[in-house]
């Protein structure tokens, strides 16, 4: 079974752990990001695949969504994390 960015399991889960990042939570499975930026995070989610959501959250009036995406393989693809990394400093990170 293959499911999208629109699948709603996926879209309910990714607005569950941005939630709990507005609140000021840690999302359940995360790491740091720091070959992106500074305070770059990366949720992972492991629903019906893998799942990405690259954030970051040092500014004080938002959560920054930086990169969303289905991870395929083991290794992240170098595209989605220079893709990232432009955002970031585009938000002036």
């Amino acid at each position: 079974m293959s499911i999208g960015k629109s699948d709603p399991l996926y879209a309910t889960l990714r607005h569950l752990e941005l939630y709990s990042v507005q609140c000021g939570l840690e999302p359940t499975d995360w790491k740091p990001m720091p070959s992106i930026g500074r305070g770059v995070k990366e949720i992972r989610i492991h629903v019906l695949g893998e799942w990405r959501i690259i954030y970051v959250a040092k500014f004080e009036d938002a959560v920054h969504v930086l990169h969303s995406f289905q991870k395929k393989n083991q290794k992240t693809n170098q595209h989605d994390i220079e893709l990232a990394r432009k955002r970031f400093k585009q938000i002036g990170g």
